[in-house]
């Protein structure tokens, strides 16, 4: 048996991937949470052998979840759902160690195979995303904390609602900034989140 941590902000879908997958005999969702940052300790405590995650989530996005979870839990692997074909988060997603990336809109047999696919230790990418990211070229130059202290300061967090989010001072905070505005070439803050967003990437 297959045991699944769910973690979905919508609640009717996350109910609705629920029943799809508890209607394969070998799955069983053992927990759901509608947070990226309750992922891990839901994780700790239920040891699913997979974390099916999607990407866009509040308190933590999915992919920054996933690599915490990666580094807490490696025994648990991670499949990240997403509605979007965006290539810049397929490629953050596969440099944090993610071990499946789908699209929420697949048949629920392809679901169930990914998952199946990830527990067993293999890739299970969708092929549409795949090529898309292949054509797209250009890596995501953001390791996934700059990524997440972005996409807070994107959603309106200042530094020190940023620090506490993270659990870190502010200082290292202002670093990360530093860095991203750096690795970006952008002029400022904002116009990090602008190249960030035009590329996918958030």
């Amino acid at each position: 048996m297959i045991r699944i941590l769910l973690a979905e902000d919508m609640h009717m879908v996350r109910g609705a991937l629920a029943a799809l997958l508890s209607l394969e005999p070998d799955l069983l969702v053992v927990a759901q949470v509608e947070r990226g940052d309750f992922i891990v300790s839901m994780a700790e405590r239920h040891r699913p052998d997979v974390a099916v995650i999607d990407v866009d989530l509040p308190g933590m996005d999915g992919i920054a979840a996933s690599e915490e979870l990666r580094e807490r839990l490696p025994s648990c692997r991670t499949l990240i759902l997403t509605s979007l074909d965006q290539p810049g988060t397929l490629r953050r997603a596969m440099a944090a160690g993610v071990g499946g990336y789908l699209l929420k809109d697949a048949p629920p047999h392809e679901l169930a195979a990914g998952v199946r696919r990830v527990a067993a230790g293999h890739l299970a990418v969708a092929p549409e995303l795949a090529m898309s990211a292949w054509e797209s070229g250009g890596q995501q130059p953001l390791t996934p904390r700059e990524t997440t202290v972005l996409r807070l300061a994107a959603d309106g967090a200042d530094v020190t609602q940023i620090a506490e989010q993270l659990h870190l001072s502010a200082g290292t905070v202002r670093n990360y900034l530093t860095s991203i505005v750096s690795k970006l070439h952008a002029r400022n803050r904002l116009d990090a989140v602008r190249i960030a967003r035009d590329a996918g990437w958030l």
